[in-house]
């Protein structure tokens, strides 16, 4: 079976295509400038397996939580590609897939995976491996301020965990004060967490078992998820 994944809910860019069981990938940090690039990432993956759209069987979409604009570049694309091929479609997490992406890199097997929500949030989850290898949520993904994943913590998770994601750097002082000796994480050499943002080949490995087991749906059904429900802004001065 042929899939091509795609992501673009972070500050990352990425796509996977899986052809005949070899995988073709493109990555980018591109802030800002997704809709620029992630159509010549795809163009470029296909024409390198030497496929057509048409001939895949599924496309997977990063469905958030992250950037609201990003979330929705990466869903228009999904929404439209499937479309024109009459493909079907599945949403993935994007702190599923880096959480996926710990245990195909590193093994892990238990993961809390915290992206940087701004507003003084993180979005969050805690994720266990299954029978078929793949990284599922043990409660509903939230997004609360960094002091009360301490508390999220306590409530779900019984063993050391591999932590993951832009929160852990963005709120580094307030989350190791409250995680305590439940999260360990490798370290890269500036003191982040080894995996910041989600990637699309990590997506594919999710997405493609949720498509073989039936849950692909229609175009007009792909949904993002943001978590947040709603935003409060303030008023400036004078305004």
């Amino acid at each position: 079976m042929n899939y091509l994944a795609l992501d673009a809910s972070t500050e990352a860019c990425s796509v996977a295509l899986q052809v005949n069981g070899k995988t073709f990938s493109r990555y980018e940090l591109c802030p800002q400038s997704h809709s620029l690039h992630l159509l010549p990432m795809i163009d470029a993956v296909l024409n390198e397996a030497g496929i057509k759209l048409a001939e895949l069987d599924g496309l997977i979409f990063g469905q958030g939580p992250g950037s609201f604009t990003g979330v929705r570049i990466g869903v228009g694309v999904a929404q439209g590609l499937a479309f024109s091929a009459n493909l079907p479609v599945v949403g993935v997490s994007s702190l599923q897939a880096m959480a996926q992406l710990a245990y195909i890199k590193h093994g892990e097997k238990q993961v809390i995976a915290a992206i940087d929500a701004r507003m003084a949030e993180v979005y969050n989850g805690y994720f266990v491996l299954d029978e078929h290898n793949v990284m599922q949520v043990q409660q509903a993904e939230a997004v609360t301020p960094p002091e009360q994943l301490k508390e999220h913590l306590s409530s779900v998770v019984t063993a050391p965990c591999y932590a993951v994601g832009t929160g852990w750097d963005a709120y580094s002082e307030k989350l190791s004060e409250k995680s305590g000796e439940r999260l360990s994480a490798l370290k890269t050499n500036d003191g982040s967490p080894d995996i910041l943002f989600p990637n699309a080949e990590a997506m594919l490995a999710i997405g493609k078992v949720k498509l073989e087991q039936g849950q692909g749906v229609s175009a007009e059904h792909a949904q993002p998820v943001y978590v947040r429900d709603t935003v409060s802004w303030k008023k400036l001065p004078g305004k």
